[in-house]
């Protein structure tokens, strides 16, 4: 129905930077928002970043000033460019859409199958 691909993790030292970038596809009818949550051992999966299609955001606390995200509408797209890495953003990355297929009349949220972020020295 509705597939997303993340690219972009790796391992980073602290205070260095790396982009994320998510796409989806598939028979999709509209997207509402696409966004990044974390997960870390041992530990709830939480959101990072959100942004809606008319362009409303939210962060984290954690991120704020550090983590910018954006979307390309037209590509189904979105992007989180993350600044001042720290340790405690180790954890994988996963891309999220609230999406309605186009063989449902409702939409659902849909994942990646996530990108590994290591910031260590």
């Amino acid at each position: 129905q509705v597939q997303l691909v993340e690219s972009g993790g790796g391992l980073v030292q602290p205070g260095g930077s790396l982009r994320l970038s998510c796409v989806a596809s598939g028979s999709i009818f509209s997207i509402n928002s696409m966004g990044w949550y974390r997960q870390a051992p041992g530990k709830q999966r939480e959101l990072v970043a959100t942004m809606t299609t008319e362009g409303t955001t939210s962060y984290a606390e954690s991120v704020k000033g550090r983590f910018t995200i954006s979307r390309d509408i037209a590509k189904n797209a979105v992007y989180l460019q993350m600044n001042n890495l720290k340790p405690e953003d180790t954890a994988v990355y996963s891309c999220n859409a609230i999406a309605r297929p186009t063989t449902v009349i409702f939409s659902l949220p849909f994942w990646g199958q996530g990108t590994q972020v290591t910031v260590s020295s």
